[in-house]
């Protein structure tokens, strides 16, 4: 029986073919281009089994009614959440 392909490992493969090899043979023109395909690519990789929380409104709203003013766990779950989302789309800024 065949094995299901595995999305992230698809991706990273492809990236590494696209930066290895192919890049080199493109014309000065278009390598910008696929630099920022291969820049899609990893964050795509890095976006997929990422824990994405979804949206929050009823937090969002009660921070805009200052009602979390005084809450001393707000700050460190905004901080959580922020370096979720950086470690799919800039872990660089970690």
């Amino acid at each position: 029986m065949l094995e299901k392909p595995d999305p992230k490992n698809l991706l990273e493969t492809a990236r590494a073919l696209l930066l290895e090899r192919l890049l080199p043979a493109l014309p000065e023109s278009a390598r910008l281009e696929a630099r920022m395909v291969a820049s899609a690519m990893a964050i795509a990789a890095r976006g997929i089994g990422a824990a994405d929380a979804p949206p929050e409104p009823e937090l969002a709203a009660a921070i805009r009614a200052g009602t979390l003013d005084d809450d001393p766990g707000l700050l460190p779950r905004l901080r959580q959440r922020a370096r979720e989302r950086l470690a799919v789309s800039n872990p660089r800024a970690l």
